[in-house]
């Protein structure tokens, strides 16, 4: 189980593989150990590298009552530990976030960009609920709660059908750290850019993207609204497929991402 130190977080991560560096970074409430299928379908060709960001996972907790770290600041402190200079960066809904805002930051640095279940917001008014949903997520849990639900990333009736992936899931998120974090909320800090200003930075973004996001994920009109400011990116929508898009239908996420990274090889210098 390697750490690294990155400003005052200890930072736990898991990798396997060798070859160009792939990073994924999970999204709210989830662990860098949820990204179990795509280390096992990208570790022959990449190093496949996840790791748990601040009040994650098996990474420390950040003080009680401060905001958090910013996550484009922890993004750009843990590459720099593991000497990593050009990423493939994947991320999914949180994690899509920061690799959106660490890209406004670095345009060019990436050999790929690939955020999934996350976008850029339409217009007022066309959020598809979003606010009520994050409003939710970020309630405390009670002192009772020792595993953690996670529905709502899920389509309707995942749990019944596969029970053990479900559970699974719902294992490796319920980490002491986390539990601790959704007893205790932390403020989010974002700066430079705030997500606010995405809409007016991200059309600056040169490394290729592949945007991928579940027909049934309410962030979709996001992704789409995304697609349409950055000249050159790649959406594809994955039928029935819900905001986790990347654990619950990891085959077709694999698939996408695998025939995206192939073709990005092809354009852009290592």
């Amino acid at each position: 189980m390697p750490f690294v130190q990155v400003g005052g977080t200890d930072v736990h991560y898991v990798e396997a593989g060798s070859g160009p560096p792939l990073v994924f970074l999970h999204g709210f409430g989830s662990c860098g150990e949820a990204w179990h299928q795509q280390a096992a379908a990208f570790a022959p060709h990449f190093r496949a590298v996840a790791f748990d960001s601040v009040n994650h996972g098996h990474s420390s907790n950040s003080p009680r009552g401060e905001p958090e770290p910013d996550r484009a600041d922890e993004l750009d402190g843990f590459l720099a530990a593991l000497g990593i200079e050009r990423p493939v960066l994947a991320g999914n809904s949180m994690g899509a976030l920061t690799v959106l805002r660490w890209a406004v930051r670095h345009p060019d640095r990436a050999l790929a960009l690939v955020p999934s279940g996350m976008g850029v917001q339409p217009p007022a008014g066309e959020d598809g609920g979003t606010a009520e949903v994050v409003r939710r997520m970020r309630e405390p849990v009670s002192d009772e709660v020792l595993f953690l639900p996670a529905e709502a990333g899920f389509t309707g009736g995942f749990a019944e059908r596969s029970p053990a992936a479900y559970q699974r899931y719902v294992r490796l998120r319920s980490t002491a750290t986390r539990i601790e974090a959704s007893r205790h909320p932390r403020q989010p800090a974002m700066a430079d850019p705030a997500r606010e200003e995405l809409a007016g930075r991200v059309g600056a973004i040169r490394s290729p993207m592949q945007i991928v996001v579940g027909e049934h994920d309410w962030l979709a009109p996001a992704a789409r609204h995304l697609h349409d400011l950055v000249a050159g990116s790649r959406l594809a929508v994955v039928p029935g497929a819900p905001h986790n898009v990347y654990y619950e239908a990891a085959e077709a996420y694999n698939r996408v991402v695998s025939e995206f990274l192939a073709f990005a090889q092809t354009i852009v210098r290592p």
